[in-house]
């Protein structure tokens, strides 16, 4: 053997070394696992101490008392006592008390212990449940002692938001949103105890640690900060303290800790957060409100998107992109968790509450799994804000200043349409709607003044749609007389050409009257979505509307009645009749002013049916939305006689001579089109020519 080959075999010797001796376990994971150890041992010498006791019973071991006897060592001496799940023991004077509660029956500890009894079944599901319980606490290690107290509640609260915080799990328990309230309260609960809860769960390389399990020790640090404290062993300390924001319905979390290194190792660094909300109804008409619910969330960066689940169906995803916030909403208020870094990965999974339990109590249940970033050496590894209040778009928007460095895009929890009709509400109806409000109070009014607005700024295209509409009408014995002129179909380019031509002399455009039309759809379509997402309407009154953001109901029936039901649910809306009668009226007066047609006659009365489906997809629908629709199309109907006022029959046909007059000089397009029309009649005389 050479000398460099000794060499490398003593530095391989060294490195080898080494590495053995960094990754070494330190004295608490060595006594960590031998009270595992002991735990086990403890659990497979009570199964063959089974079935050899007189009267067939279970009974503790002897290793299994000295490891109840070490979980009180390792706790509080004023605060001995075990609680878990039906198990209630304390210890006093260096010995056992309590109580094993199963299903019905209620053992003393006396009778737990013993090796006969009267009642072997309960007998021994009590001694499982204590084992249960036992292992519960082998598992926690460190924090075992946590595993036992008592559940309290601390109040944080501003002039908007009141929560309420459980020392079980250090979780915001309670949420009420001071003035509002719901359909049947008078105060508004986002979410009350024990419909939110989440847990975070900090692992090592043996056990896993579920906060939710355990009892945190509550500081008030000031008026509007909590400390959820976990004390552990060797002076490592874990909690969540929550400051609630002044004026606003902001609650910061931050995960804070102390000497965890030498429980949590430095190569984790994860931690799983599960979040489980049952999103509560708020509104009076539940369908509507449920088909607005569901799990929103934003992809992180500055254009990360917001996404969400099925509104009218359960869904579940599995979302492997980083995540910058997400939310359990309903129509008018939201939960939402913003991380000030980022959620790693998420599954996300919306359930529609079908239980009859639950049904009128709840829209969805909406649970959240997901990864934080963690190192067990920072003393805050990890922060967070909960907005808890309502969806009103320029509070969202306010809040971007909690994230300077991307757009939070909080306001895409008011669904506002597609990205078009969206720019149209933010840009335009939303700051005239917030405009208006500065000056009136009655949002009838304010809806009143924004149609009649809508209308004015609309006025010139309606304008143009009716002088199209009354030149085609003046031209139709024109058109007719073409039509009998060229009656057969090999003349049909023929009768293009004489009827393209009547409308150029004319001035005419046959698609003048749809093209103003199709220009006010975008905001009538905007309309639509902006009414029903808007939280100022809510709880407001008008004429006998109780409230503008959900049906207006003159007439309700009980029971389902076959085939009414299924079209207009349980109820009639005044203001949604009242808009079916203007826009039959208003069908009326268009095709009574349009040209008649012979070919289709029936396409007419096709016209009615629309105003007659309105009241069936608007039924249930914010009577708003459905006040709004009313007055804009009886100011379209007073906009349509206001035009035949001032433009007469005799007008228009003074205008068609005047465009006749003139001399025409054909557009590129009209030639192109007669350049290709005549192409067409070339080919269709070879065709003929060869069928000869």
């Amino acid at each position: 053997m050479d000398k460099n080959t000794l060499i490398g075999m003593l530095l391989m010797g060294l490195v080898i070394f080494g590495f053995m001796w960094l990754q070494r376990p330190t004295e608490a994971e060595m006594a960590e696992r031998q009270r595992q150890l002991d735990s086990i041992a403890a659990v497979q010498e009570s199964q063959e101490r089974r079935d050899i006791v007189a009267g067939n019973v279970d009974t503790l071991s002897s290793t299994e008392m000295k490891h109840l006897y070490s979980v009180f060592e390792s706790m509080p001496a004023d605060n001995a006592v075990i609680n878990n799940e039906g198990v209630m023991l304390s210890l006093k004077d260096g010995n056992v008390t309590g109580t094993v509660t199963v299903g019905d029956t209620t053992l003393q500890w006396d009778e737990v212990t013993a090796t006969t009894s009267t009642n072997p079944a309960a007998h021994n599901l009590a001694v499982q449940a204590v084992q249960k319980a036992l292992d519960m606490y082998a598992k926690n290690g460190s924090f075992a002692a946590s595993l036992t107290g008592t559940e309290q509640m601390v109040t944080l609260e501003n002039d908007s938001l009141k929560v309420e915080l459980s020392t079980k799990g250090g979780i915001i328990a309670r949420a009420t949103l001071k003035g509002y309230k719901t359909y049947n309260s008078p105060q508004l609960l986002l979410f009350d105890k024990g419909d939110n809860d989440y847990s975070f769960t900090l692992s090592n390389n043996t056990q896993r640690f579920e906060t939710k399990n355990f009892y945190f020790e509550p500081k008030k640090l000031n008026d509007s900060t909590v400390l959820m404290n976990l004390q552990l062993e060797g002076g490592a300390q874990w909690g969540l303290k929550y400051t609630l924001v002044p004026g606003s319905y902001m609650v910061r979390m931050e995960m804070v800790q102390k000497h965890m290194s030498q429980i949590i190792p430095l190569n984790i660094n994860l931690v799983d957060l599960d979040w489980h909300q049952k999103i509560s109804r708020h509104e009076f008409g539940k369908q509507f409100e449920e088909r607005n619910s569901g799990v929103y969330y934003k992809y992180a960066g500055k254009g990360g998107d917001v996404k969400y689940t099925s509104e009218s169906s359960s869904e579940e995803k599995e979302i492997k992109e980083q995540l910058k916030w997400v939310s359990a909403k309903n129509q008018f208020f939201s939960s939402v968790l913003i991380a000030d870094s980022v959620f790693s990965s998420a599954q996300i999974q919306s359930v529609v509450t079908n239980d009859t339990r639950d049904y009128e109590k709840y829209l969805k249940d909406a649970t959240i799994h997901t990864m934080v970033p963690y190192s067990s050496d920072k003393e805050v590894p990890a922060s967070f804000y909960f907005y808890l209040g309502p969806n009103r778009y320029y509070m969202l928007s306010s809040y971007d200043k909690y994230s300077p460095k991307e757009d939070l895009k909080l306001t895409h929890l008011i669904p506002l349409g597609w990205k078009f009709f969206r720019w149209i509400n933010t840009g335009v109806i939303i700051p005239v709607f917030h405009w208006l409000g500065k000056f009136m109070s009655n949002y009838g009014l304010i809806i009143l003044v924004l149609t009649i607005l809508i209308k004015l700024i609309l006025s010139p295209l309606t304008f143009k749609t009716y002088i199209s509409q009354a030149k085609m009408r003046i031209l139709a014995p024109d058109i007719a007389k073409i039509n009998e002129q060229y009656p057969n179909q090999e003349d049909a380019i023929k009768k293009q050409q004489k009827t393209m031509e009547l409308y150029r002399q004319a001035g005419a455009n046959p698609m003048g009257g749809c093209l103003p039309m199709l220009l006010q759809m975008p905001i009538l379509i905007a309309m639509f979505t902006f009414f029903p997402s808007c939280i100022e309407l809510r709880g407001q009154s008008f004429l006998w509307a109780n409230d503008l953001s959900a049906p207006d109901k003159i007439l309700e029936w009980g029971g389902n009645i076959p085939i009414l039901s299924s079209l207009l649910g349980n109820h009639l809306s005044l203001f949604c009749l009242l808009m079916t009668a203007t826009n039959i009226v208003y069908t009326w007066i268009t095709t009574k002013s349009q040209p008649s047609s012979s070919s289709m006659p029936g396409m007419k009365w096709m016209m009615y049916l629309m105003p007659l489906m309105f009241l069936f997809f608007f039924n249930n629908y914010a009577a708003g939305l459905s006040y709004y629709y009313f007055v804009f199309t009886l100011l379209t109907i007073a906009q349509t006689y206001f035009c035949r006022l001032f433009v007469t029959e005799d007008k228009v046909r003074a205008t068609i001579a005047a465009n006749a007059a003139k001399p025409k000089k054909k557009s590129k397009w009209m030639q192109r089109l007669e350049e290709a029309q005549r192409q067409q009649q070339q080919l269709q005389k070879q065709q003929a020519k060869r069928r000869r």
